[in-house]
């Protein structure tokens, strides 16, 4: 008996698509989260990138719970005194909504080389537009 051992050549991947409008976005980045690292796929292994391509568009219609529209602060630093910027979810819809979606999908994922190589098979779209 020997284990059979999956190497980068042999992964197959397929391309999901997603329409965001309506969904919650902690409930939707999960789903992606568990398709772009191969979570169920019969040939995971946690040391390759067995998952899949995702293209999710309508990332302007995402919906959150509660009031967590007003209180989410997304918030960045540039470094230098007073550098300090803050918006809230509702701002960061109008301004950039891919963000908030690549965000949260970003925070579900191993934070190393791995993860990094997973999120780039995450495009989010704000329309229609494929």
């Amino acid at each position: 008996m020997s284990t059979n051992k999956l190497s980068a050549k042999n992964i197959r991947r397929e391309k999901h698509m997603i329409d965001a409008s309506g969904k919650i976005l902690g409930r939707l980045a999960t789903e992606v989260a568990t398709i772009l690292m191969g979570k169920k796929k019969p040939e995971f292994v946690p040391y390759l990138d067995t998952g899949d391509f995702v293209v999710i568009t309508n990332a302007s219609k995402v919906k959150v719970t509660g009031k967590k529209a007003e209180d989410k602060v997304y918030a960045r630093h540039s470094g230098y005194p007073g550098g300090l910027k803050k918006e809230t979810f509702d701002e960061k819809l109008i301004r950039r909504p891919e963000y908030i979606i690549e965000h949260a999908v970003a925070g579900m994922l191993p934070h190393n080389r791995l993860g990094r190589q997973m999120i780039k098979k995450l495009k989010v779209f704000a329309g229609e537009q494929k």
